[in-house]
């Protein structure tokens, strides 16, 4: 599973993230990060079925924290505020908020420390059999090469694979 996801996915997260990064400014990346869009205006997945004028409330109401939103000082206190901010829009969700989170982080130079669980990698949690009503999992509870990777890494491959892991889980019985 991580090979897979290391030749076919890696590259795109990380691309994701130098996008981010390279914003001019902070208040750029948060425009970008609110509104969930990518190189040439596209949307990311994630966020593609969000009402645009949802994602402009979500963007107008980060860019009024633009201050606060400077001064946090880990990725953790990021994703407090902007789930603070945003989190109770109706319309976003855990996801949107770790995926804002992850992005304006991006461009601060903050990145998650834990893995923060949401419904894709709550169920991939499940899946391993590791707690999934927390609201993040320290990587020192992964279990083998999974807790070798980024935090950012490892929400991707327990999101993204999550089927599998429960496949192979009932297949070991």
């Amino acid at each position: 599973i991580v090979a897979d996801f290391r030749a076919r996915i890696q590259a795109r997260a990380d691309n994701e993230e130098r996008w981010f990064r390279i914003q001019k400014s902070l208040a750029e990346a948060i425009k970008l990060a609110g509104l969930a869009q990518g190189p040439f205006g596209k949307r990311f997945n994630h966020q593609r079925r969000i009402p645009r004028a949802v994602l402009e409330r979500a963007t107008a109401t980060l860019l009024s924290a633009e201050r606060e939103i400077r001064a946090a000082r880990s990725f953790d206190a990021l994703y407090e505020l902007v789930s603070d901010l945003i989190g109770s829009i109706h319309g976003i969700g855990t996801l949107t908020v770790y995926d804002t989170s992850l992005r304006i982080g991006a461009k601060l130079g903050w990145e998650p420390e834990s893995v923060y669980l949401h419904a894709g990698t709550r169920a991939g949690a499940k899946a391993l059999g590791l707690p999934s009503r927390v609201r993040s999992l320290t990587l020192s509870t992964l279990p083998g090469v999974l807790a070798r990777l980024s935090a950012r890494e490892a929400e991707d491959v327990l999101c993204i694979y999550k089927d599998d892991l429960r496949r192979i889980r009932r297949a070991a019985g």
